[in-house]
């Protein structure tokens, strides 16, 4: 990891701790000790291990026994996978598939896409037995609620830090460890962060074997990365009788909302870099003002606020009061999705999990290949009321978000593209893992119209027709701190091209770049 990156991933650290201490949630002098450790740790890992050390719940006040990721001296990288990738039309859109543990993996994501994912979505798993050798290989024993949370833990940090400040997260999560989640994501996120929670009937009918009463629903957590509300859009009927106003320019009428922040984190030291100067109609310099009155911030990122200037899409309207113009967003009825009539919370509406079994089936002409898979009508619903281009799962499973976002590109004829992390997990049903026996194959049957091996007698394409996008399929490798051996060194193992970049001309800007961006790799120059 960039060594410029790791101190500012410290400083982050240490600014929760510091908080912590001043809450009075942890001892001074325990903080203190923290913030020396985390200083001295030599990689993001040891870093985050330290600061889960420290981590209780000042809202919940619930405790769970913290089992720390293991700390690794290899180097970890992506791998190309030839043989899995493919191209079926260079104008659709491109999307990734990582196959590896997903710590590893946001790692490396963090190399070039940090503070750039649009939209998150995750399905972790919910308890005991769930994870197979993954679960052994990382933690010694079967996710239970605390290796679920130790292990959400530092990936929904990393997270954090993939998102952009407009980014926004869902988390589905079953009725027994919603409560114990949602306090781990107000910790990470802000619970000012909080947008709300779906209640999503998963199926009806059946369960029999409940213990007490059928259990039909499961949650979805709404969190994002800031307070910016227009990155949600969950409304339903447009009516155009609440679109107030009208420019005549053809643009069509709209409705204003404020452009200033209101509520929790509304003032200028909050988001220093929201805090821009513009010009009001007479030519005065404006800058936003808190509720309090103190100086405040912008409710919309930096390039947004600008956007919105420079296609004239700024309401100016005179408070009376005191004579002073306050800028809103013009809210145009042609493109609002019906703004003043938000959706509900539960919804009844979508398919279930058998649904999402039918369709499975129909892509491998085999049943059960896949335990718990989520249809694709829900994380839709999700992605449509989202405003975002990259859409990040790194609890992949069968790849339903993947399918999920192309067939919404397919209807609105966007362009966004899909991340998808899975880990090499084996069961009984995928004796090569998961990633290698559902996931990749499920994507390349519904992308390419057909199988690997070239196979088209797949029933789901008697009534489909395939997204003929294109997929870059990478594997987590490592390679030794220490190795020396020419061709063999993590300066000659990793491809500058698997994270964006160009061919590097000369060695010293190889070196230079690896020892920048992975962790571990700096120390061995030292050494």
């Amino acid at each position: 990891m960039e060594s410029t990156d790791l101190e500012e991933f410290k400083t982050e650290l240490i600014a929760n701790i510091e908080s912590r201490a001043k809450d009075k949630i942890i001892e001074q002098s325990n903080a203190d000790l923290l913030k020396k450790l985390i200083n001295q740790a030599e990689s993001q890992t040891e870093a985050l291990n330290i600061a889960a050390l420290g981590t209780t719940y000042k809202r919940t006040g619930f405790h769970f026994d913290k089992r720390l990721e293991k700390v690794s001296n290899d180097i970890k990288f992506k791998v190309k996978n030839e043989k899995l990738s493919f191209v079926n039309d260079k104008s659709r859109p491109t999307h990734e598939l990582i196959i590896g543990d997903n710590y590893d993996a946001l790692q490396n994501l963090l190399i070039n896409y940090k503070g750039s994912i649009d939209v998150i979505y995750i399905d972790p798993p919910y308890g005991k037995d769930s994870m197979g050798e993954f679960a052994q290989t990382n933690y010694n024993n079967a996710i239970t609620r605390d290796n679920l949370l130790s292990m959400l833990y530092p990936r929904l940090t990393l997270a954090k830090r993939l998102l952009s400040e407009e980014g926004v997260i869902f988390c589905s999560i079953d009725d027994k460890n919603q409560a114990y989640v949602k306090g781990l994501f107000d910790e990470i996120f802000g619970e000012e962060n909080f947008c709300g929670t779906f209640i999503w009937q998963k199926k009806t009918g059946g369960g029999q074997t409940d213990d007490f009463f059928v259990t039909e629903h499961e949650y979805i957590l709404v969190y994002q990365k800031s307070s910016m509300f227009e990155w949600l859009d969950f409304y339903e009927d447009k009516k155009e009788e609440d679109f107030k106003y009208d420019d005549n320019n053809g643009k069509g009428k709209y409705a204003i909302t404020k452009l200033e922040k209101w509520g929790s984190e509304a003032h200028s030291t909050d988001r220093p870099s929201m805090c821009r100067e513009i010009k009001d109609p007479d030519g005065n310099i404006f800058l936003p003002i808190a509720p309090d009155g103190l100086p405040g911030r912008w409710r919309v990122g930096d390039n947004r606020l600008l956007n919105l200037i420079n296609k004239g899409e700024v309401y100016w309207k005179k408070d009376t009061d005191n004579g002073r113009y306050i800028p809103y967003e013009k809210v145009y009825y042609s493109n609002a999705k019906g703004k003043l009539n938000k959706s509900r919370s539960i919804l009844y509406q979508f398919a279930g999990t058998g649904t999402a079994t039918k369709l499975l089936t129909s892509i491998f002409n085999q049943k059960d290949i896949f335990d718990n898979a989520k249809p694709i009508e829900i994380i839709e619903y999700l992605l449509e009321h989202v405003k975002g281009e990259i859409v990040l799962d790194f609890f992949a499973g069968s790849g339903t978000t993947g399918q999920a976002v192309m067939e919404l590109n397919k209807k609105d004829e966007e362009k966004r593209t899909f991340i998808l992390c899975q880990s090499i997990e084996k069961t009984t049903k995928t004796p090569n893992g998961i990633a290698y026996d559902v996931t990749s194959k499920r994507l390349k049957r519904i992308m390419s119209g057909e199988c690997y091996d070239g196979t088209k007698d797949f029933a789901w394409l008697s009534d489909h027709q395939p997204y003929m996008d294109n997929l870059e399929v990478y594997e987590i490798a490592k390679v030794s701190k220490t190795e020396s051996e020419s061709g063999k060194t993590a300066f000659d193992k990793i491809d500058e091209t698997c994270y964006g970049k160009e061919k590097f001309q000369k060695a010293t800007d190889k070196i230079k770049w690896v020892c920048q961006n992975f962790e571990n790799a700096t120390k061995f120059i030292d050494e």
